[in-house]
């Protein structure tokens, strides 16, 4: 079996805390990716709506217009801050998720960014499944009422490493996307994602360990910091899960970055010890990565 993972990697989840001031947000990210790149992190990760509030009542207000891209500066200013980050940093940056509006059809998508070393766009994920739930007594959110779903299942590729299938937030409770990302050959499904202080407690953890079990890869979760005089309380607890679905680094509930060193032996190892990749039965039950998969919007 050919190596997913052709390198080590050092991998940075930024769990940041913004605010209000988007200039502010953006000015604090960089900070930050500045200091993960120091730190020798080669792929850096933003959480979900890094540059803004999360909210239905704050999508438009805060949404940029992105594509086609590249935009020019007053349309998204986040776009040119990520895209200059990443040159400057020689890294790969994900820019977790910003608002995006498209002018032509009104439409407002939860949409994440990812840039090359040379700040080239080489991906981007609209949300694809949104975040409605009610849970009495505790939580009602309804994305669907602002935004509208990305159409595409979204794998990209890191020449010098290998392909990571990239989602956002409520898209982990489908793990489809994940297993088709996986059979693509991903080493590493990657979610920016804010769950909340009651889903965060049930689930979050679960669905990443649970996404690494299935898949036998890496799993990264990359979560804002929490603020409890926000409208909206993230869980925090961005973390990292290894093939074999043990929790190998996790943050607290505040402001930090985490680190880790992902290998591909640890993939090849768990593969080896549990073969559950030649012992499906495909004569039983269909491949749902050999199916109808949409990889363009």
């Amino acid at each position: 079996m050919a190596a997913l993972l052709r390198k080590p990697l050092k991998l940075a989840l930024i769990q940041l805390a913004s605010g209000a001031d988007k200039a502010a947000n953006l000015v604090h990210a960089r900070s930050k990716v500045l200091e993960a790149s120091k730190a020798g992190a080669s792929l850096i990760v933003l959480p979900e709506c890094f540059n803004s509030p999360y909210g239905c009542q704050y999508f438009p207000k805060y949404a940029e217009t992105v594509f086609p891209s590249p935009p020019s500066k007053d349309q998204s200013p986040s776009f040119h801050a990520l895209s200059a980050l990443a040159a400057e940093t020689k890294s790969y940056l994900v820019g977790g998720s910003i608002p995006e509006f498209v002018p032509s059809t009104k439409k407002y998508y939860n949409t994440s960014l990812v840039f090359s070393p040379t700040g080239q766009l080489i991906a981007s994920h609209r949300k694809t499944h949104l975040f409605d739930i009610d849970i009495p007594g505790k939580i009602t959110f309804r994305e669907s009422d602002v935004l509208s779903p990305g159409n595409k299942v979204t794998i990209f590729d890191l020449p010098e490493y290998g392909k990571i299938g990239l989602a956002i937030c409520y898209d982990i409770r489908f793990p489809e996307l994940g297993t088709i990302a996986a059979r693509e050959g991903a080493f590493l499904l990657l979610y920016p994602g804010a769950f909340n202080t009651t889903t965060g407690p049930m689930h979050w953890s679960l669905q990443g360990r649970a996404r690494a079990m299935d898949n036998q890869v890496y799993v990264a979760l990359c979560s804002p910091a929490r603020d409890m005089e926000a409208t909206y309380h993230a869980y925090g607890h961005s973390m990292v899960v290894d093939p074999n679905a043990e929790v190998v680094e996790e943050a607290s509930e505040k402001e930090e970055i985490v680190y880790a060193d992902l290998i591909g032996e640890k993939i090849e190892e768990t593969r080896k010890g549990i073969p559950i990749y030649t012992q499906r039965r495909f004569d039983v039950y269909p491949d749902v990565s050999k199916g109808d998969v949409k990889y363009e919007e």
